[in-house]
């Protein structure tokens, strides 16, 4: 299963960012063949024994308890993303096969959602970062260059479409949360075909993707502050604020701050897209 191999990998990275010196264990200035901590000194931190610790990153045990989870999550020093991450991770292994997933469907409280919000960019993305909807501020800000009712996947974007890479001032520093994310979303869909698939493309196509991939870093979502260089209106600073539905999926909205030149700045996109929509409507 890909969730065992995920499991795995997932442990032995984090295992690997810890030194001994970093946890209270001395050494004695011995030569190490591995970096971070040994099996069995995570092992031994956690409180579980050296074989069962291996079997685990091995993928060869699936029967983790939340008890076990937690110890392990304490000795490797995971944030709160990465804890939850690991128990995503482990419930995987434990419940779920492989299966082709439903199409995912906006709700209609979703739409009423995009129209409140009005001349605010918004998009909602699926699990698989797809774009599901956007209004037409959003499409403006962060995809203009396509079509408006066309497919679209933000993370195919941000690593393989040269606009959106310049659309980011630190491309690296957005590229890094697309995939911290995504990584966070595999947990929960670890034996999406659909997922793995995407995850595949990108590791082929896209050698930032596959290396930041092999990090094994998670983001569970929140706010994030973004300088843009859009090609229409210049530079702007952008706050993307994520909620997550019971859909379990993103809605993204763009914001700037009051009063700043960003704001009059993207007013001037919305503004300046609303009317070439209604000179294409009249002609």
């Amino acid at each position: 299963m890909q969730g065992k191999r995920q499991l795995g990998e997932f442990l032995s990275s984090r295992r690997s960012r810890l030194r001994p010196q970093d946890v209270g264990l001395v050494t004695y200035d011995e030569r190490r063949r591995v970096p971070g901590l040994r099996r069995e000194e995570l092992a031994l931190l956690a409180g579980v024994s050296a074989s069962y610790y291996s079997r685990l990153e091995q993928g060869q045990s699936t029967n983790a308890s939340p008890e076990v989870l937690d110890a392990l999550a304490r000795a490797l020093r995971l944030d709160d993303a990465e804890r939850r991450h690991l128990h995503e991770l482990a419930a995987v292994t434990r419940h779920r096969s492989a299966r082709r997933s439903p199409p995912e469907k906006v709700t209609p409280a979703v739409r009423q959602l995009l129209a409140v919000l009005g001349e605010v960019p918004v998009l909602v993305l699926g699990r698989r970062s797809d774009v599901l909807t956007w209004n037409a501020a959003g499409h403006a800000l962060f995809a203009g260059h396509l079509r408006f009712a066309g497919p679209a996947n933000m993370a195919r974007l941000v690593f393989l479409d040269p606009h959106t890479r310049e659309l980011y001032a630190d491309w690296r520093g957005k590229a890094e949360a697309v995939v911290a994310t995504l990584r966070m979303t595999s947990g929960r869909y670890a034996d999406d075909p659909a997922l793995a698939a995407l995850v595949g493309e990108l590791s082929l196509k896209s050698k930032d993707f596959a290396d930041m991939w092999a990090r094994h870093r998670v983001k569970a979502g929140g706010d994030a502050v973004y300088d843009m260089r859009h090609p229409l209106v210049g530079d702007l600073t952008v706050t993307q604020q994520t909620l997550r539905t019971e859909q379990d999926h993103v809605v993204v909205i763009a914001t700037t701050e009051p009063g700043s030149a960003s704001q009059a700045a993207m007013t001037l996109l919305v503004h300046g897209t609303a009317t070439a929509e209604r000179h294409h409507v009249t002609q």
